[in-house]
């Protein structure tokens, strides 16, 4: 998965086209193996012109774009509007051909086009999921997530998902340990918690009790191994139950259980990676009561098993 091809377009903005760049195209001797191989396309070689009047230009098209191992479309033009044929068979040929499809943002408007989102669970930004259900109901639209790898495709949601998401795939290809290293340079955290719920916009300003929840979530976060119930966080803010489940939820978008099964699940992604503690002993570390329950939310969580993720990225080393 060597070459990398991103899709430029008039009207687009840079930064998700410098997201590619950073992570695919820089060199990166200090890894001492063989990196990115990364090109820039457009639908028809020549000028791009992107947001703030600047212009790119570039030689290569739809025709290197489809013969790319890895081919990233970071956006549309619009949401409402029509993928071209052109576009949609270059992608259609990328993907018989055995290529990873990535897309971030609205990019997911073009796979979708192209049918290689039917039947299969993709996400992209929260404003733009209800639309992405509305033409093309044969995909699962998870609005929730960051990104999703489903296997030889994988989508990610608003603009700076696709940095987590391109993390992802070096994580894949080239280990842990390599993947953090990337993000150290672009001092990024390795893995981001959460999913776009805590993004959604919402008209309520942030109060004191907003800042008291905040603690109790510090509070859970250095106590994972502890049980932990939506009644010790409460306490922990000094609120009542009821109180506490209505301010959490205008916080962070979701429910106090639901997030610290994410923060739990995330905690025990670096000991799969790193280490060859039993599955048993990795769930008891970051406070599942059972394996069985671990299994269960980290399937939900990352649609893997703990001893899947741990094989692909031991792997990868």
């Amino acid at each position: 998965m060597r070459t990398v091809a991103a899709l430029a377009f008039d009207g687009m903005s840079v930064f998700e086209l410098g997201i590619v760049s950073e992570v695919f195209g820089l060199p990166r001797p200090e890894f001492d193996r063989p990196w990115y191989e990364l090109t820039i396309c457009a639908e028809k070689p020549g000028p791009v012109r992107v947001v703030g009047g600047a212009t790119l230009h570039t030689e290569h098209g739809l025709d290197v774009f489809a013969a790319a191992s890895t081919v990233i479309v970071p956006g549309v033009p619009g949401v409402r509007s029509v993928t071209s044929p052109e576009l949609i068979a270059a992608l259609r040929a990328a993907h018989a051909g055995g290529a990873r499809i990535m897309s971030i943002c609205s990019g997911a408007f073009a796979l979708a086009a192209a049918g290689l989102l039917d039947g299969r669970r993709a996400t992209t930004h929260w404003r733009y999921a209800d639309a992405l259900r509305e033409r093309h109901p044969a995909v699962e639209v998870d609005a929730d997530v960051l990104y999703i790898d489903d296997g030889d495709v994988l989508t990610s949601a608003g603009s700076a998902a696709g940095l987590d998401l391109c993390l992802h795939v070096v994580r894949l290809d080239h280990g842990p340990s390599i993947a953090n290293a990337v993000a150290r340079r672009l001092v990024v955290q390795p893995h981001r918690d959460g999913g776009q719920a805590q993004f959604v916009e919402t008209p309520v300003a942030a109060d004191p009790e907003d800042a008291r929840v905040a603690r109790s979530m510090d509070w859970a976060l250095g106590n994972l191994t502890e049980p932990i119930t939506v009644a010790t966080l409460a306490r922990h803010a000094h609120m009542s139950e009821r109180t506490y489940l209505r301010h959490f939820a205008r916080a962070t978008g979701t429910t106090p259980i639901r997030w610290l099964i994410d923060r739990r699940v995330h905690a025990s992604l670096p000991l799969l990676e790193t280490t060859r503690t039993p599955i048993e002993a990795v769930a008891t570390a970051v406070g599942f009561e059972t394996a069985v329950t671990y299994r269960h939310h980290f399937g939900q969580a990352m649609r893997t098993s703990p001893s899947a993720y741990r094989r692909a990225f031991q792997q990868a080393c």
